[in-house]
């Protein structure tokens, strides 16, 4: 079942508090699994994750103030304390900082002169816990000031993979390094949805990258004035990657020769080769200049290697906490303002396409696109 839509609108801390009722029970639900992990595979007590919460909150306040604003709505609107709220948005850091490793994503990005439309396009497969399926949603908000933001999120949470109503989306991706720690610094959520706040490229670049960190993580980012930069960022260092023949693709390890050392590369399912195989499957198309969409959704669909490919499916052999598969996958036209998504498996659903221009009506319906194809059944 592809995720519903919540869309809210107004200031923040209304957006916030709004989103909280609609989404409490999820929020519960989203807490308990998230809060077990941090417990069991963090060492973390309650104590700690409160203290954490807590830090993460002023780091917050430091950093967005809609961003802060939002949050503490979101907390008095589920009923619960805000430090569980950004707890679950520091939840990278609170389990990546402490020694635990999981899973990731493929992305890509496709410069206009070398799609069918002149768009540019933006896609990827979001690898997670299979469990956290059912408690994503499609969120969109609408401030007093008409700028508006559609994006893939976990309950609790603000920001993922997504859009905005300037034509600047972002794509995310797991880096772990041994630079990574925990501390004060503004956790990869925060800088996802700091993204998705930006009207340019500029800022986008400066909400990333002037600021401390405390963790890795990848950020590709394109826009709709027809260029994309992927940034891989850790603490104190960063590096860029620019589209080579209109096309950007990344995984989940460092692809800039930065001062670290990867703690991913080795462990991440077929990640050496995920950009590769997406950049073999796409370079033609990109090369004629008629790339379309619906070579993005075959890509995304990919099982070589299966069951670790980019269509990622759950490994039998694998333990229940440690399974990961592609739990939803997403293509965005940033010219069009559009989104659509699939749920797990993407191989075996078509998408539903969503218009940030629409979503604000009421009842906004998607269009059905990307019907299954026969070699994916």
């Amino acid at each position: 079942m592809n995720p519903p839509l919540i869309a809210v609108e107004g200031t923040y801390e209304e957006m916030g508090a709004e989103l909280g009722r609609r989404t409490s029970e999820l929020v519960a639900r989203s807490l308990e699994t998230y809060l077990r992990r941090f417990r069991d595979q963090a060492g973390l007590s309650d104590a700690d994750v409160l203290r954490w919460g807590a830090t993460y909150l002023d780091v917050a306040r430091g950093y967005d103030a809609d961003i802060a604003a939002m949050l503490e709505g979101l907390a008095a609107g589920a009923g619960r304390p805000v430090e569980h709220i950004t707890a679950l948005n520091a939840r990278t850091e609170m389990l990546y900082g402490t020694g635990y490793r999981d899973e990731g994503c493929t992305s890509v990005a496709v410069l206009p002169k070398h799609t069918r439309s002149g768009h540019t396009l933006l896609a990827q497969n979001w690898d997670w816990h299979p469990e956290q399926g059912p408690v994503t949603f499609l969120l969109a908000t609408r401030d007093t000031e008409g700028f508006a933001v559609l994006t893939l999120a976990e309950a609790g949470m603000l920001a993922k993979s997504g859009l905005n109503s300037a034509g600047l989306g972002v794509c995310a991706n797991l880096l772990v390094s041994d630079r990574d720690k925990g501390g004060a610094g503004v956790p990869y959520h925060y800088l996802l949805r700091g993204v998705l706040q930006s009207r340019t490229m500029s800022k986008a670049h400066r909400r990333v990258l002037d600021v401390p960190r405390i963790s890795s993580g990848n950020l590709l980012i394109a826009d709709a004035g027809g260029e994309a930069i992927d940034l891989e960022v850790a603490p104190e260092v960063f590096g860029t990657l620019l589209p080579q023949d209109g096309l950007i693709t990344h995984s989940n390890h460092f692809q800039c020769p930065l001062p670290l050392v990867d703690r991913k590369a080795a462990t991440s399912a077929l990640t050496l080769l995920r950009p590769t195989r997406a950049r073999h499957l796409l370079e033609d198309a990109a090369a004629a200049g008629t790339l379309e969409p619906a070579d993005i959704v075959r890509t995304l669909r990919d099982h070589y290697s299966h069951p670790d490919g980019i269509c990622r499916h759950v490994d039998p052999d694998v333990g229940k906490d440690e399974q990961v598969s592609s739990v939803y996958s997403v293509v965005m036209d940033l010219d069009a303002r559009e989104l659509s998504i699939a749920a797990h498996p993407p191989c075996e659903r078509p998408y539903e396409r969503w218009r940030l221009a629409e979503l604000f009506t009421p009842g906004a319906e998607p269009e059905i696109c990307f019907p299954i194809e026969e070699d994916h059944a």
